[in-house]
């Protein structure tokens, strides 16, 4: 069997003795080399652009810009993005593009010899601005008059709203005896993987624009490059080396339509060297979105018996100067504004919003988090106000086989909320860490009289695969190989374009293809993330990659058997995986049928804070995780504990600054993510397999579930160690500091 079974990961052997090959590994010595150029200006027109100086720098090849780029648009979900801001271009976007919206904004690309002429061309580039009103927050993008996107034809920089109206709210307030009310505010994070942006581009033997990059959805490039350099698909080709880490950062654009226009134009001019660019940790951070920064402010009403009457939740993210995936992040924090919880009566009001500020889109949970800081938040403090024990008010609310969600139509079947509620609770209740004594200052003893202890539950749930009506599918193809007389096969070829982030996906794929044809995991080929070689897998997001590309590799298999038994050798089987519907968001009322299935998680958090100080010491976290069918147990924990130790540097450390539109702290020594010594002193992974009706042997997604209730987890615990209630992170100790002060004056 090898479902079920932790095989040592394919790709452990090469990353463990550093012949695996990133991006940046793979440039040849003839390479040119490519540097983007920013704008460095948060809001500005451009009123003149002169190349030509650098241009004349000795080792400088080209120096393209908007004029270069047959259709000058690109962008996920939607094109409102510009690949260069310019004074011209060929007229086949009707974006405007002579005004720069965001300091990365890209000005122009110069390709030289050497990384050394690169920077000294960028320098010469003369450029004069008219500066704009600068609208850095969502506070001054409201009240301005100013637009961003004035080609929307938009009266206000609130550009995508979302509604849900369910149940009578009149009767929802006056069936409340409790009612808690707050503001809830959450940061930026920084995805800071492992390698920044870093990529090469050629033209292959077969004429295609081939790019080398690290990405989370290869087909997906390739149909934003195509689109800007106006070619078919079929003459771009994307191949994804090793992959050093992506969590929602990779799936926007950042090198890929550039360096694939260069090497076009470069072709075009009789040029055929390839065209590489590697970028700083200061260009990465500047350069790529965040995780949504922005405030929900929420109402929930509970009788006394501790059932909720009435939700009422206001999301306000903002997007940054484009969209990016923000239309997509809305969708899900304002499905979880209401928590996993059968709520009655419920208005939910979700609005994305226009900044000059750094773009923000996907990151791990895609809205969720912040949604659900603002849910678990509310119910626990409507615990707390009815005397109702925090995880007994869950058990009383939550969704359960049979509910109806907040979109009113019911759950996909598998809903087991309940179950993961209740193994986390009992988890939490064996004896676990001592909690000693700790100081924030290795040099000096612990102030024992300063130390308090907390303990603190939330939990959550969230979409597997992509949602509200998005065309999910996912394509796979298996060869069998044997001889002509031979019964059964003796080895197989797995094709898929599934990207390997880092979270072990292409071991669980040859896994699920090795027990989908009989055959040992040995004996299967694996041949991934070229879109040369393999059909649409979609997205390494969204939960979605196992569940999907398993439910298409038992297609795969499955034709390929039949192919066999045809007596074809090789014996080819293609796929493409299509799930249950989905539909969008009625725009009047919010009804739909929104997701085909959920993961499901639970989180208890103990802790220790230095009153005196602000300091807190995460002493034990139990994530329990209804997983359907662990495909490799020991890939499950790492992702448990990788998610966990993510969310603990989003609640705890990661402050990423913006003033007027700029970032403030763009290396790793000022933006402090947590390292070993600053994680969780323990993580208990429980994981439950209870089937999901539609997975593939019953596997559900579950990467991204333990970043989800974590935040809310932490304050709780800090609450009910200090009876302080913090309702924006991350909790660093001078914001520690400063709310208990504040609480006891």
């Amino acid at each position: 069997m090898s479902v079920g079974a932790s095989p040592t990961r394919i790709d452990a052997p090469a990353k463990l003795t550093g012949a695996a090959e990133y991006p940046s590994d793979r440039i040849p010595a003839n390479a040119l080399w490519a540097m983007a150029v920013f704008t460095d200006q948060p809001h500005a027109r451009l009123i003149s652009l002169d190349l030509e100086a650098a241009r004349a720098v000795e080792g400088v090849v080209a120096v393209f810009g908007s004029a270069d780029v047959p259709v000058n648009e690109f962008g996920l979900t939607m094109a409102d993005h510009p690949v260069f801001v310019g004074l011209e271009h060929t007229g086949r976007s009707h974006l405007p593009c002579d005004v720069s919206r965001w300091e990365a904004d890209r000005l122009a690309l110069v390709v030289a010899e050497t990384p050394d002429a690169a920077r000294a061309a960028a320098a010469a580039i003369e450029a004069r601005w008219e500066p704009l009103p600068v609208l850095a927050d969502i506070d001054q993008s409201l009240s301005s008059e100013t637009m961003i996107h004035p080609e929307n034809g938009e009266p206000s920089n609130a550009y995508y709203s979302l509604r849900i109206r369910k149940g009578d709210m009149d009767q929802g307030w006056a069936d409340a005896e409790v009612v808690v009310e707050s503001t809830y505010e959450f940061p930026y994070q920084e995805h800071a993987y492992l390698q920044p942006e870093a990529g090469m581009a050629y033209i292959d033997g077969e004429g295609r624009v081939t790019v080398e990059v690290a990405g989370q959805w290869t087909h997906e490039d390739q149909e934003q490059i195509a689109h800007a350099l106006d070619l078919p698909a079929e003459r771009v080709r994307v191949i994804y080396p090793a992959i050093g880490g992506a969590f929602g950062g990779r799936e926007d654009i950042s090198v890929q339509i550039v360096l694939g226009l260069a090497a076009m134009k470069l072709h075009e001019r009789g040029i055929d060297r390839p065209v590489a660019t590697v970028w700083s940790r200061e260009e990465s951070i500047v350069g790529h979105g965040k995780r949504h920064r922005g405030r929900i402010t929420a109402r929930w009403g509970a009788r006394r018996d501790g059932r909720i009457t009435a939700v009422s939740s206001t999301a306000w993210l903002d997007a940054g100067a484009y969209n990016f995936t923000s239309n997509k992040v809305l969708g899900n924090c304002h499905l979880h504004q209401a928590g996993p919880y059968e709520v009655p009566n419920a208005e939910i009001d979700s609005i994305a919003v226009y900044t000059n500020a750094t773009p923000a889109g996907a990151f791990r949970g895609f809205g969720a988090p912040q949604a659900a800081f603002a849910a678990e938040s509310q119910i626990n403090k409507l615990a707390e106000a009815l005397g109702v024990d925090p995880v007994e008010i869950r058990r009383i609310n939550t969704l359960r086989e049979g509910s109806v969600g907040i979109t009113q139509t019911a759950m996909p079947e598998g809903v087991t909320m309940p179950e993961v509620i209740d193994r986390c609770a009992e988890t939490a209740a064996e004896p676990a860490s001592d909690g000693a004594a700790f100081s924030p200052f290795p040099s000096l003893p612990p102030d024992f009289s300063a130390l308090r202890r907390g303990r603190g539950f939330a939990c959550s749930f969230k979409n597997v695969g992509f949602s509200f009506g998005y065309p999910e599918r996912c394509e796979a193809e298996i060869v069998l190989h044997g001889s002509q007389d031979s019964d059964e096969p003796e080895r197989a070829e797995l094709y898929h374009a599934g990207a390997e982030v880092g979270q072990g996906a292409h071991t669980a794929l040859v896994q699920m293809a090795a027990e989908a044809t009989g055959l040992p995991a040995d004996r299967i080929v694996h041949r991934f993330s070229d879109t040369a070689t393999s059909g649409d897998a979609g997205s390494a997001s969204a939960s979605r990659l196992t569940w999907m590309s398993g439910n298409a590799i038992l297609g795969a298999a499955e034709e390929a058997e039949k192919a066999w038994r045809d007596g074809q050798r090789p014996a080819a089987g293609r796929f493409r995986f299509v799930p249950p519907p989905t539909e969008p968001l009625d725009p009047v009322d919010g009804h739909c049928v929104p997701n085909f299935s959920y993961g499901y998680v639970a989180q208890h958090v103990e802790l220790t804070v230095d009153t005196g100080t602000g300091h807190i010491r995460v002493d034990r976290v139990v994530s329990a995780h209804d997983v359907g069918r662990a495909i490799n147990p020991d890939l499950v924990v790492g992702q448990i504990e990788g998610a966990v130790i993510q969310a603990h540097g989003y609640a705890l450390s990661e402050d990423l600054r913006s003033d007027g539109g700029r970032l403030q702290n763009m290396r790793l020594s000022t933006y402090l993510m947590p390292g070993i010594g600053d994680i969780p002193t323990t993580v208990d992974s429980v994981v439950l397999e209870l089937a999901d009706p539609l997975g593939p042997w019953g596997a559900r997604g579950m990467a991204e579930m333990g970043m989800i209730p974590y935040a809310p987890a932490v304050t709780a615990a800090l609450h009910d160690a200090t009876g302080v209630w913090f309702d924006s992170f991350p909790l660093t100790p001078d914001r520690v500091l400063a709310g208990l002060r504040q609480a006891e004056g």
